[in-house]
């Protein structure tokens, strides 16, 4: 069965239209996606190496879970259900923590990717040999160190997807994460 996406306008409001995820990309219609980060407590963020049968980006390294968000979806719900269908995770949305949003416009080949992104942060250690890898979407999963994903991302997105502004919130948080941790340790 076809995906529908809610169609959204310029501005990201709903427009009460829904369509499939084919005349979506084929008419650079606004719609929803979600972007997941797993990150463990060494820091570490999970991330899938794209099947080689993806349209886009095949065989590159990924965010944790991602994808579009479904007709009559919150993007919350995009992130749990896309980690269970990618990889296996369960997730809860009490464990989900918004990190921000953005616009996205990706013209590859003949699909137009015109996004309203929405970036979750989940802190959790996972066993990732006990994950259930999604064969059509995900060839195989690992953990990466900080200091090795922001120098690739710094470094023209080496070897991952050149996602735009999904990587830039991984920096982020990283960032606003490690004023936190200097702040408590100055207390101490």
């Amino acid at each position: 069965m076809e995906e529908l996406f809610d169609v959204l306008n310029e501005k990201g409001n709903y427009t009460g239209k829904v369509e499939t995820r084919e005349k979506c990309h084929k008419d650079g219609l606004w719609h929803k996606a979600v972007v997941t980060f797993i990150i463990n407590s060494k820091e570490q963020v999970l991330l899938q190496r794209r099947s080689l049968n993806k349209k886009l980006w095949p065989n590159m390294w990924d965010v944790t879970a991602g994808g579009h968000v479904l007709a009559g979806e919150f993007g919350f719900e995009t992130g749990i259900r896309e980690a269970k269908e990618e990889l296996g995770i369960d997730l809860n949305k009490n464990e989900m923590t918004f990190i921000g949003s953005s616009i996205s416009s990706n013209v590859k080949g003949d699909i137009v990717n015109n996004h309203f992104n929405e970036y979750y942060i989940v802190n959790k250690d996972v066993d990732e040999t006990k994950l259930i890898l999604q064969k059509e979407e995900v060839a195989e999963v690992k953990w990466i160190d900080k200091d090795e994903i922001i120098n690739r991302i710094k470094n023209n997105y080496d070897g991952i997807t050149d996602k735009e502004g999904c990587w830039e919130y991984l920096i982020k948080y990283y960032e606003w994460r490690n004023n936190i941790i200097g702040e408590a340790k100055d207390k101490f």
